[in-house]
């Protein structure tokens, strides 16, 4: 059995944990905050650790440091933080859906997170390109989208 089916989020080991992570790029998306109602709006800029290209972090062992809002997430916050995307194995496996099928521990190939339409890469703009008043301007609303569970 795939250890995903059998182990909770808390009885994973570090390298399990790591894992599940399927390389979207999603999360390291900039939030905005409505500052009248407090909704959050996902922009396409990406954090200054995000590589656009291959969405990995740049610095992942060192994030936190240089990045001081980045959040670590934990079996514990997983379920609490509303931003997390609901494609996000973390939380999938968390409200009990398992991975998706394009997910690659079971496509066996992580192309498919891309293929699939789920993936930032290529679609981002960087931090540090974005002027103060222009960051409206990038609010997207494709990271909410979810594939279908099946083809």
């Amino acid at each position: 059995m795939a250890f995903w089916e059998d182990k909770t989020l808390d009885e994973m080991t570090e390298a399990e944990w790591e894992a599940l992570c399927d390389g979207c790029g999603r999360c390291c998306l900039i939030k905005l905050e409505d500052e009248d109602t407090g909704v959050l709006i996902t922009s396409d800029v990406r954090c200054q650790l995000l590589d656009g290209d291959n969405c990995t972090c740049t610095d992942y062992p060192g994030r936190q440091a240089k990045v001081p809002d980045c959040i670590k997430l934990t079996p514990q916050n997983v379920t609490e933080i509303k931003w997390i995307p609901t494609t996000c194995a973390y939380r999938r496996i968390a409200e009990g859906k398992g991975l998706a099928w394009w997910h690659p521990l079971v496509s066996g190939d992580p192309q498919t997170v891309v293929d699939v339409g789920v993936s930032a890469r290529g679609r981002t703009f960087a931090e540090q390109d974005i002027a103060p008043g222009e960051w409206e301007d990038h609010a997207v609303d494709w990271p909410e989208w979810e594939p279908p569970e099946q083809l």
